[in-house]
């Protein structure tokens, strides 16, 4: 089974990293700049899993989470949200809108590969 990750986050540079650390660990990564491109990206691709940021434009990660949960092609992907809002109300609704795990950056490469990993059952 394939080992693709979908990264979905607005910012470059932090897209840029989490495809380098994953591809690192491994992983081959498709990556979408916003919650309405990660949506159908998502659909396409059918990733192992997905790694979404909150703060975005077009669509938030909480609502993007949402619809990937809500949506039966999907629903079976695990997604960790990964952000910078790291007060325990952000992880409330991470867990909320059905997401599988939630990472405060800056992220642990080891650990965030791990946890991969173990969603997608490799581990």
């Amino acid at each position: 089974m394939s080992r693709l990750a979908l990264i979905i986050e607005d910012d470059p540079d932090q897209r840029r990293l989490l495809e380098r650390m994953l591809g690192a660990s491994g992983w081959r990564v498709d990556t979408a700049p916003d919650g309405e491109a990660g949506l159908a990206l998502a659909r396409e691709r059918q990733p192992r899993v997905i790694v979404l940021d909150v703060m975005m434009p077009r669509l938030n990660g909480y609502q993007a989470c949402r619809q990937l949960k809500a949506d039966p092609a999907t629903a079976g992907i695990p997604i960790v949200i990964v952000t910078t809002k790291d007060q325990p109300a952000d992880a409330y609704w991470a867990k909320e809108v059905g997401a599988d795990a939630f990472l405060a950056k800056p992220v642990d490469v080891r650990e965030l590969a791990a946890l991969l990993d173990r969603l997608a059952g490799i581990a």
